[in-house]
């Protein structure tokens, strides 16, 4: 029985779900108040049952080493460190032998929504090693963790949890036994549960939305999730600079965020490198390699790329990452500029 086999067949309704989790009152252990809360908003706003939910955070577990891993985040370390890990041989080939496995769905993925092909195997390949470590953490200990005891992303995370229990109740699966990140993403693209809820596609028309098992829909939905964020079909994403030194603090320090036209970036003291549209509206930033900083031009596809992980080595990685598959993939002749 494959994961989403195993997940769909544990919740089937209400009944099933309470007889799975069914325990002797005495046996619960106490609720701390901000999880009462919870639940009670829960009942309210959505209709769950109050002793269902109860029973289930009671069984849940608070992760401490989820906390110090979101305080030291991998995508934190200089980009030479970062890179290295990602864009190396093994991911390289694991991307060609993905793109070789599911060109069908991958043509049609970037015919419809306008992403190229690379760009949906790197982010696949970056998040999951193209779906073989989709993460061993259960989902409901790493949400509630990250909900009521991570206060700067409280906010955030309360809101993801209730995404997952309501998609858990959508799809009918065991809001207790599906496993993914540290972060609570789920799935062969590491879906957190609102961007499941509204970009996830059943691509090859089978009647559901899997993540974990069907590299069809995670293709589909990798693409729709960029093209929702506004990718720009044909379109640049990065362009390397030389930038003067005067004023360049004050560019970075306005975001990642295309903000400027190159035309005004140019007049600014930066000079591309590579042929780019003085309309083109793009951000300037810089990755630490070892040499010391490498400055770049972020356009508007580099902005959607960090949409799906906020982080510009993430990005950087993704990018680099489907250039070297492309040039596997066809002849670098053939391949079109990223």
């Amino acid at each position: 029985m494959n994961a989403f086999a195993r997940a769909v067949a544990g919740l089937l309704s209400t009944a099933a779900l309470i007889a799975c989790h069914a325990a002797p009152v005495a046996a619960q252990k106490p609720l701390r108040p901000e999880v009462v809360t919870f639940i009670e908003e829960m009942v309210r706003k959505h209709g769950f049952e109050r002793a269902v939910l109860q029973r289930m955070f009671s069984q849940v577990q608070p992760r401490p080493r989820i906390v110090r891993a979101m305080s030291a985040p991998v995508t934190a370390r200089p980009w030479h460190e970062f890179r290295g890990r990602y864009i190396e041989a093994t991911r390289i080939a694991g991307g060609v032998k993905f793109w070789e496995q599911n060109a069908v769905a991958l043509l049609r993925a970037s015919r419809e929504y306008g992403v190229p092909e690379e760009i949906i195997v790197a982010t696949i390949g970056i998040e999951t090693f193209y779906g073989r470590d989709t993460g061993t953490v259960k989902v409901i200990d790493a949400l509630a963790t990250l909900a009521f005891d991570y206060p700067p992303r409280a906010e955030l995370f309360r809101g993801e949890l209730e995404e997952y229990l309501l998609l858990a109740r959508e799809a009918g699966f065991d809001s207790l036994s599906v496993r993914g990140s540290y972060a609570g993403a789920m799935g062969i693209p590491q879906f957190l549960p609102s961007s499941y809820r509204k970009y996830a596609l059943d691509f090859d028309g089978d009647g559901r939305r899997n993540l974990w098992d069907d590299p069809a829909d995670s293709i589909g939905s990798v693409a729709n999730y960029y093209r929702t964020f506004g990718w720009l079909t044909g379109e640049q994403i990065v362009v390397p600079v030389e930038a003067a030194e005067s004023g360049i603090d004050t560019m970075m320090a306005a975001g990642i965020k295309p903000h400027l036209k190159v035309g005004e970036l140019r007049r600014r003291g930066v000079v591309p490198l590579a042929p780019v549209r003085d309309e083109a509206e793009a951000a300037l930033f810089a990755v630490e390699t070892e040499g010391g900083l490498r400055y770049w031009l972020g356009l508007q596809n580099f902005y959607v790329i960090t949409r799906y992980n906020r982080s510009v080595n993430y990005a950087m990685a993704v990018y680099e990452l489907a250039r070297e598959v492309r040039a596997l993939v066809k002849p670098a002749s053939e391949a079109p500029r990223l």
